[in-house]
């Protein structure tokens, strides 16, 4: 499993002011929880807190003073995007583009000239997608242009789009089987991804069903998940779900060997 750590976001409050007051500690300081905890990259996503990208490179080499870990460039805009990427002292994951055709188009030779990879969410123009198929249309636009532009499968991730369980409980079960599909349309397969805390939105029981539904996932080809990676418990239950579908050697310290 691949596991993109969640927590340099902007949504949080520590996070926003830290990048409103320059203050360069609590930002060091999620970097290191995360890399200790075994991310794999370090999502950084200033939010609403600037769109300036003076702000959002400082903060990626805020992180990169106190880890080695690969950053996830949380971000949609071109513009910051591409200000962002030379400071990456490691081929970044860019979070992430749709499948609109004309962004592709101008985000793909860059991704490729950097050695980047890409969270392809699979939605279009008309937003987010209702059912499976639809989702499996807008992820095989984006699959197309990636051979357009002779990109590896690995550099792509394909995200089927969580909603929440409270409010669109109708849409889980849609989720997985689009995840499924896109294991099948490329050899060797792209990595499939979700933004995992979306599915708990507003619920009581918000871990329990994060540990859940991303065993239901893994199942359905989840192979990479952006998370809290210092919820032990969730990373768990994900490596425990990995080796059910064989993707993982079994061993009784399975767990104590990916801590350390």
């Amino acid at each position: 499993m691949i596991f993109i750590g969640e927590r340099i976001n902007a949504g949080f409050k520590d996070i926003k002011r830290a990048i409103q007051e320059k203050d360069p500690e609590p930002i060091r300081k999620r970097a290191r929880e995360q890399t200790e905890a075994g991310a794999d990259y370090l999502d950084v996503n200033m939010g609403t807190a600037s769109n300036k990208p003076e702000d959002l490179c400082w903060m990626i080499e805020t992180v990169q003073e106190v880890s080695d870990l690969p950053i996830s460039i949380d971000n949609n805009k071109p513009t910051l995007i591409k200000a962002a990427l030379p400071i990456c002292r490691k081929p970044p994951l860019i979070n992430s583009l749709t499948a609109d055709e004309a962004k592709l188009d101008e985000m793909l030779p860059v991704i490729k000239e950097y050695d980047a990879s890409f969270i392809g969410l699979v939605m279009d123009e008309a937003g987010s997608p209702k059912d499976a198929n639809k989702r499996g249309e807008n992820a095989g636009r984006i699959v197309a242009k990636i051979m357009e532009y002779d990109i590896e499968p690995d550099h792509l991730f394909l995200d089927p789009i969580v909603m929440p369980l409270k409010f669109m409980q109708e849409q889980a079960v849609e989720i997985m089987s689009a995840a499924s599909q896109f294991r099948l349309f490329t050899d060797p397969p792209c990595h499939i991804v979700c933004g995992l805390s979306n599915v708990s939105n507003g619920t009581k029981h918000k871990g329990l069903i994060n540990r859940t539904f991303a065993a239901m996932l893994v199942a359905n080809g989840l192979d990479a998940v952006i998370c809290d990676v210092r919820d032990e418990e969730l990373v768990d239950t994900v490596l425990t779900a990995e080796l059910f579908m064989n993707k993982q050697i079994y061993a009784d310290s399975y767990i104590e060997a990916f801590r350390k």
